[in-house]
């Protein structure tokens, strides 16, 4: 499978948040899959706690249900949730979880009205929605570090952020996650969107526009075009925007009604995830064999795959995740998030981090 297809929060994450308010205000939908709980049981981690909801005829209490969206196609980025669902974590914690495949937009709306009860949403969409009124909380961090980033061959001799002056780069559009990170990265060189050359490729074909040379660098995701280019032979540099805009990455959310009704649920959820992702750092093999359990088709490139979740374990951990814990909210990058998104006018009523965030649910320790 190529990894375009695989690692399709790119796509979620290119479309406007306008259409998220549009969808949310129109109502619900829903469809899905379910998914069962083999076992694939790492050692040495201690159970998630199993408070029950209700008790069934037999008097053995029923786990709770959750409906979680994850991006749009399965893919090897998820292994913690395919691991905790596999493993037993969320049986463990008194949970039945129900997974569904949507693009961020529509997660956010769903998750907002209610139809999904934890989904995964980008930091920068989740701003502009709650702005624009969406119930949302942001309650626990994936990916520590930003994932948008600029990429190019090392052969280019682009370094820096100044080095972009000039240069030729590749975008699938001029909106998205990718699009706001572009924009701050120049920014720190004193450079704006017109002191380079943008060149749109809306089929997300940038990387091999690089790989030609048809241009200099590229926005993408650091856990896809610079590991397919390192696996062709590319030598690649990769510029981050964390040390310049710590702009929040994909995280999970819920509603605020959704967190009122199963608070305790969705906590035992974080922790089972958190069990999941700690698990798979640990030992990257046992996150590999659960994706290709619940996704098949990724087995017939392992290589691929497992250069794919080793970037995506790196982007975990970001400086706070690292001294703290996985999951940890960054609360002073979001309120610097905040303020650079109104400056980009994608924040059009103001909102303020305890708007947006919800960090009483991740266990301490990550």
């Amino acid at each position: 499978m190529n990894l375009l297809e695989v690692l399709v929060s790119s796509i979620a994450r290119r479309l406007g948040v306008m259409a998220i308010a549009a969808a949310f205000a129109a109502g619900a939908c829903s469809g899905g899959s379910s998914t069962t709980s083999p076992s694939i049981q790492p050692s040495g981690f201690v159970s998630a706690s199993t408070a029950p909801s209700a008790a069934s005829p037999s008097g053995t209490p029923a786990p709770v249900k959750l409906v979680v969206g994850l991006g749009y196609i399965p893919s090897v980025q998820f292994a913690p949730f395919y691991l905790a669902d596999q493993a037993g974590y969320y049986g463990d914690a008194g949970l039945s979880v129900e997974f569904q495949n949507k693009i961020d937009p529509d997660l956010i709306t769903l998750v907002g009205q209610g139809a999904i009860d934890i989904g995964i949403g980008d930091g920068t969409s989740v701003i502009p929605a709650v702005s624009q009124g969406i119930p949302v909380k942001y309650i626990t961090t994936v990916y520590g570090q930003y994932p948008d980033v600029v990429f190019a061959k090392a052969s280019s001799g682009i370094k820096t952020a100044a080095d972009l002056k000039g240069k030729r780069i590749g975008t699938p559009g001029r909106y998205g996650s990718g699009w706001i990170m572009l924009q701050a990265l120049l920014g720190s060189a004193g450079l704006t969107t017109n002191d380079v050359t943008i060149v749109e490729y809306p089929d997300y074909t940038q990387r091999a526009a690089v790989a030609q040379g048809a241009v200099d660098a590229a926005t993408g995701f650091s856990n896809n075009e610079p590991v397919q280019l390192e696996l062709d032979g590319t030598k690649t540099v990769v510029l981050h925007v964390d040390a310049i805009t710590p702009l929040p990455g994909p995280g999970l959310i819920s509603a605020t009604k959704t967190l009122a009704d199963k608070h305790d649920a969705v906590a035992r959820f974080v922790a089972a995830t958190l069990r999941a992702m700690n698990a798979i750092r640990l030992n990257p093999s046992v996150g590999l064999e659960a994706a290709i359990k619940a996704v098949p088709e990724l087995a017939s490139g392992r290589e691929l795959q497992t250069a794919v979740l080793n970037a995506t374990i790196l982007s975990w951990s970001g400086p706070i995740q690292a001294a703290k814990g996985l999951g940890v909210i960054d609360r002073e990058g979001w309120a610097r998030s905040i303020e650079y998104l109104t400056t980009l006018g994608l924040v059009p009523n103001p909102v303020t981090v305890d708007d947006l965030v919800l960090d009483d649910l991740i266990p301490v320790g990550g």
